[in-house]
């Protein structure tokens, strides 16, 4: 039983519930240090927050688990250190070469003669032209990967959100299944005795038999399917499968979200999301780049100053200058796949933007109609727990047959089910509305653990 502390260098809290502010931190083992909005952040903040998950969590918990251990977003931000490596790269200039040469004087008229040497030191001054450019190009791409690490590490926290609601679900619906099933088996049995006892005909017990049977098929299905969402969420944490993770007590689903403006939730999600964000610096990086390929057709020069002695003892003393003539290479090839390159990063941009736009929309249509379909399962349900009960009366006194009570107990719990499972959809449409806008949306208090 593990406890998990998040805890910065500064001795600040690195780690919030998403209802103080979206997850977008990176905290690793090695770097214990996360990133949020400092406006977001409140102003009595405690310096640690532990979270234990074998004695109960909630699904911002969950988000925040799966972002400090979850083994993809280490491999993600592995990212930043090649884009620091090339940050490096981008202001290193090149080295001055110096040479030396030595000439002994071996044979012939020697007389009155020396050695020789010659020493020349120069260097490619040209290199200075496009470095404020690559500096540039480097760092807004160093900013791009900062945002799109941000991005999969919000993304890895709303499935632990997500998972945690699906898990929630599974249990409802196996908890109904279960109750279904206790009940049929109980009917079956006293239908037995009522057989045994001649009160009952076969027929009637084969009914309740085939009920029951069919009520523990779904039960086993429902178990299984619970018990691999246990393992789908432990996996999304980042923890083994033989991890212990509770939930904490009072988690409900939401019978309905309230819906955002749809304009207003549109308007500047290209200022919020985070991939978006990072596409922007990322074309920033590459037009920068362009820059410095335009710069690069300049031709290279490079100077020098050289200091040489021949045989006769003649000192001389001078400085050259080396210029590249751009008759076949003048850097045209690496000019136009830059220019290719941001070209496509534009033209990526745009298409991303009208995605987001897109899912929005389909997002609030989709809780729209999640919403409606639940308020008429709700308003159904009771009338089929009337039907039930008065098909139970109506088989107990002998006024209908046995089969009809148990259609109609198998419709309750198929409409329970169903309840249930639109409340998980609803709970996904909010979770894709999240990521779809780049906002978090507290839509109902009721989905915070209690």
């Amino acid at each position: 039983m593990s406890v998990f502390s998040f805890v910065s260098r500064s001795g600040l809290l690195v780690a919030l519930l998403l209802t103080v502010a979206p997850l977008i931190a990176t905290t690793t083992p090695e770097a214990p240090l996360a990133r949020f909005p400092l406006s977001r952040l409140p102003l009595n903040r405690p310096a640690e927050v532990s979270i234990n998950p074998a004695s109960g969590i909630g699904p911002d918990d969950a988000a925040l688990i799966a972002v400090y251990l979850n083994p993809a977003l280490r491999a993600i931000r592995d990212r930043r250190g090649l884009a620091n490596a090339q940050l490096v790269q981008a202001g290193v200039l090149p080295n001055p070469v110096v040479s030396y040469g030595h000439d002994r004087v071996t044979g012939g008229n020697t007389a009155g003669t020396t050695d020789a040497y010659n020493l020349t030191a120069n260097w490619e001054i040209s290199s200075l032209i496009p470095l404020q450019a690559k500096r540039t190009a480097a760092r807004t791409n160093a900013q791009s990967v900062d945002l799109d690490i941000a991005w999969n590490e919000w993304q890895v926290a709303e499935a632990a959100r997500v998972a945690v609601y699906r898990v929630v679900a599974l249990r409802d619906q196996l908890g109904s299944a279960r109750q279904a099933d206790q009940e049929l088996k109980g009917n079956a049995e006293r239908l037995q005795r009522a057989v045994q006892a001649n009160e009952k005909t076969v027929l009637d017990y084969a009914a309740a038999e085939s009920a029951s049977q069919e009520s523990r098929a779904a039960a086993l299905g429902l178990e299984q399917d619970f018990a691999k969402q246990q393992l789908g969420l432990k996996k999304t944490l980042g923890l083994e499968p033989t991890a212990t993770v509770e939930l904490r007590a009072g988690i409900n689903l939401p019978a309905r979200l309230g819906v955002p403006d749809e304009r207003a939730t549109m308007d500047g999600v290209e200022n919020r999301r985070l991939d978006l964000l990072a596409l922007q610096r990322g074309y920033e990086s590459q037009d920068a780049t362009v820059r410095a390929a335009i710069l690069a057709q300049f031709p290279k020069l490079a100077v020098g100053f050289a200091k040489a002695s021949d045989t006769t003892n003649v000192h001389t003393e001078g400085f050259a200058i080396s210029v590249d003539v751009p008759i076949f290479d003048r850097n045209q090839g690496v000019l136009a796949t830059e220019r290719a390159t941001r070209e496509r990063l534009r033209d990526e941009y745009k298409q991303r933007v009208f995605e987001a736009r897109a899912d929005i929309a389909a997002a609030i249509a989709d809780i729209r109609s999640l919403n409606r379909q639940i308020a008429a399962a709700e308003e159904a349900l009771p009338i089929f727990e009337k039907l039930v009960r008065s098909a139970e009366t109506a088989m107990n006194e002998g006024n209908t047959d046995v089969l009809a009570f148990y259609t109609a107990r198998n419709s309750l719990l198929q409409k329970r089910v169903q309840l249930v499972k639109l409340k998980e959809q609803l709970l996904e449409a909010e979770s894709a509305l999240e990521i779809a806008s780049g906002r978090f949306l507290p839509l109902n208090a009721v989905m915070q653990a209690k």
